[in-house]
């Protein structure tokens, strides 16, 4: 049961990310993956990467919000 429950929360970590960013954020995501309490996020973009990481508390925020059992402590932009 816990190996399916990682492999059910990277799901829901990755739709979260998208229903929460939209459309052009998922556009340059590579990859989202949830370590732990931190969410790794791989973008192609460095200026959105950037611009992302001056609201990396209020991603978190929105995040634990939209998701019912997993918490998420800090996001790192790769």
């Amino acid at each position: 049961e816990n190996k399916l429950q990682k492999g059910m929360d990277q799901i829901l970590v990755k739709e979260a990310w998208e229903d929460i960013m939209g459309k052009g954020v998922m556009t340059y995501t590579e990859s989202v993956l949830l370590s732990k309490s931190t969410l790794i996020v791989k973008l192609s973009s460095a200026p959105l990467r950037e611009e992302l990481s001056y609201g990396k508390d209020k991603i978190v925020k929105m995040l634990n919000d939209h998701l019912v059992h997993i918490t998420i402590k800090t996001v790192k932009l790769i």
